[in-house]
Parts: C-alpha cells; structure tokens; sequence
C-alpha cells in the first residue's frame, strides 16, 4: 500500500525516545535497521504497534530532515546489503521524501500560501467558535480514543508511525471538520522530524489537494488491522461518501533555482544552517577562509516550535560545530541571525569574506530567512552562491507532477549516484 506519510521517510522505530542528534548515532541506526531493508521491511512497515514498538521501521527520519546523514547515504547503504528488488520498497520511501522536497521547489506558492493560510486561521480560531474543536484535537479530547492516543504520542514523543499521521490527518480533516493547515501546523510544531515539504504536502494529499479529488479516508477495519486490534473506531469516523477537499488557487510550476556558483577569484566562507548538517560530504566547494553556522535560523525563530522539537535541533547544531570545525581545520563562528543579516555581514567583514558559500536551503523557514536577508548581503558587497547537492540535481527535476515521474528514473538515478560515488 503506497502512503503519503511514508515519505516522512521510514518513520522512527524501537526505542522512540531515544533519538539522539549526532551523525554517529544516526550512522549507527542506519546500520541497525538496513538488515531489516528488504523483506521484513515491505511486509511489516505498515503496523503501528504503538509508543516503543515501531520496530518494523527505521528510525532514520529525524536524521534525514537535518541531513545528519543524506538520503544518497540510505540509498546506497541499503542496496548494498540487498538487491534492487528486496530493498525496492524502502528505497521508494526514500525517494518518495525527495519527491515532495521537488515538488514544492516547482511550486514555492503553496508554501507561501500556507503560511498565510495558517496565520489567519490561527486569528479565526483565537476569536471564534474554531477554538474549542482545535483545543480538544491538539489536547486529546475528541472522544476518538485512537486519534485522543495519537494525539497523545506525538506530544510526549515528537513521533507518530507513518499510517498514524495518514489516520490522524484523515480523520482531523474528515471526521472533526477541521483546517488541514491546522493539522499540519499542529504536526510541524510537534514532530521531531517535521520537514516543511513533506508535511505540507502530505496533509494536501490526504485532503485530495495533492492528486486533485483523490483523498484518503481513513476506515475502522483499516486502523483495527494495522494496530493489531488497538484500535478499532467503529461508526465514528467520516462515512465513504465524505467528499474530498477543493480550491480555486492554481499553483503554476516554476523553474527549479540553480545553483548560484562561486565568482572567480573570491574569497569564501562557509555559512552552515541546520538543513544540512553533513559539509564533510559536499563536494566542489572552493578553499575557505572561515566557517560560520546560523545559530537559531529555522531554530529559535519558529515561533510555537516545541520544546523537544528546539533541543533536539539544538543538539544537532552543537554536533554540526564540531565535526565541521575538526573536518575543515577551522573554528565556527555561531551567529545568531534572529534580527538580520547584521551579524553575518561583521563575520564577512572581519574574515576578510566577499563570498558566502552555503548548502542549498530548500523551501521553509530557514529558506525564507536566508531570503529575508537577500538584500543586506547584497547592500554590503556579498555574494551567497549556493552548492547544491548532485542527488537533488538529479531527482528534483523528475518531480515536477505525480510521483511516478520520479520512480521510474530511480535506477538512473541510483546508477549516475554509485557513479559519481555519493
């Protein structure tokens, strides 16, 4: 059964508390689950056996959204342990993240869109009758004792199980009437793994937003099955004559942003963020003079971000400092960027930098901070160039419609990564 949440990407298994944000411990759970990549994978993937017992999984999501290790690395792990045709299925999850992240890199509008979507909901539900029925969702009390215990684990745990987040925005959107951009705002403040395209666009799926008119409706055999009898909803969710959601926006593709390369002759440094925190394995970058890491962007400045959420990215940032500045010989300048580019600017300044190298942002809040201080770099004499990674080159472009564009150029894909050896 083929799942939008899936491409949260494997969701995490066994010990859900145990997330620690460091490369070494995400190598180490890459290396645990990839002799569960094939088989046992395909057939057990899609039970939520509940909080502790998401052993069926691979517990790399929280990872991947930083970048603590890249889905280049996942790939190539699993299809070395496996064939093509075993590990098929988990490296389709793998790509299935990418395709989001591609897809709303085509479509930058409905993130902007969202975003304003959830800031006026939030002013509708602050002053109108939209406040009880969001209150009783995101405290567990709707009476839905299933979704009430989803609601609960994602709080206490920054996790749900891939079919979990299906059931729950189906039901949040079907059953309880309620915003989907509220749901997803809900998960992106709770979800240790919350990424801005996969969420978004996951919930516009399950809405029939994605794939116009087709929606997912979530059904009590459904939820008894895959719980193994946990749950069992009974009469209490939307009927299969509940309709799927509309809108008037269209959202027109626009070209992918390129990489913007290095001047001749400039003087670099490197500006490391937390959507990407592996620079040991960017390649072409140009010798660099200093190193400096956005302490906050995307971080702090997510206003209602949870708690757990911050420290674990908090965590990951202090694990980002000290690989890089053992792998490029160099120390990390931490800037807080909450108020601007000021900062940066003086680091630039002081090193001696006209040119400011960072890994490519995608779309979200640390892409849109980096944007917001666009015009103060350029003001004051600086160039952002932005290195892309070959492996979103070469599957963003495949990523433009429906994910099938994408899955039948995964062997292309794998074949040009193993060649370029990434």
């Amino acid at each position: 059964m083929q799942t939008a949440f899936d491409l949260e990407t494997d969701q995490p298994g066994a010990a859900i508390p145990s997330f620690v944000p460091t490369r070494e411990h995400a190598l180490a759970s890459l290396h645990a689950f990839i002799p569960k990549a094939g088989k046992a994978y395909a057939g057990r993937r899609n039970f939520d056996l509940g909080p502790g017992k998401h052993a069926h999984v691979s517990c790399l999501s929280p990872y991947l959204r930083l970048r603590l290790i890249t889905e280049a690395e996942v790939v190539a792990a699993a299809l070395g342990a496996h064939s093509f045709s075993t590990a098929e299925k988990f490296v389709q999850e793998v790509f299935w993240r990418t395709y989001f992240k591609g897809w709303l890199e085509h479509r930058p509008a409905v993130w902007t869109s969202y975003l304003e979507d959830v800031a006026r909901l939030h002013e509708d539900a602050a002053r109108g009758g939209l406040k009880k029925a969001v209150e009783e969702a995101t405290t567990g009390h709707t009476g839905i004792e299933c979704f009430d215990a989803w609601t609960n684990e994602l709080i206490d745990t920054g996790y749900l199980h891939n079919h979990a987040r299906m059931w729950y925005a189906s039901i949040w959107i079907f059953t309880l009437n309620l915003p989907w951009q509220l749901g997803a705002d809900f998960f992106l403040t709770h979800l240790l793994d919350g990424d801005p395209a996969s969420n978004t666009l996951s919930w516009r799926w399950v809405g029939g937003l994605h794939t116009k008119g087709k929606h997912y409706l979530a059904r009590a055999s459904n939820i008894n099955k895959f719980t193994e009898g946990r749950f069992n909803p009974g009469y209490q969710l939307a009927n299969s004559e509940t309709p799927s959601l509309n809108e008037e926006e269209e959202f027109d593709i626009a070209p992918l942003a390129a990489p913007v390369p290095v001047p001749a002759g400039a003087t670099c440094g490197l500006l490391l963020t937390m959507e990407d925190c592996h620079p040991e394995s960017l390649t072409g970058l140009p010798p660099l003079k200093g190193l400096a890491m956005a302490d906050g962007v995307g971080n702090d400045s997510e206003i209602g971000l949870d708690e757990q959420v911050k420290a674990f990215r908090r965590a990951a940032l202090d694990d980002l400092s000290g690989r890089a500045a053992a792998h490029f010989e160099k120390p990390v300048q931490r800037l807080s960027l909450e108020a601007g580019a000021a900062p940066l600017v003086d680091w630039a300044s002081q090193q001696g930098i006209d040119t400011i190298v960072t890994p490519f942002v995608p779309q979200g809040p640390v892409h849109d901070q980096l944007e917001g201080m666009a015009q103060s770099l350029r003001a004051a004499g600086l160039t952002l160039a932005l290195n892309k990674r070959d492996y979103d080159q070469l599957s963003w472009p495949h990523a433009k419609k429906g994910f099938f564009g994408l899955k039948k150029k995964i062997p292309d894909i794998v074949r040009d990564l193993e060649q370029l050896n990434l």
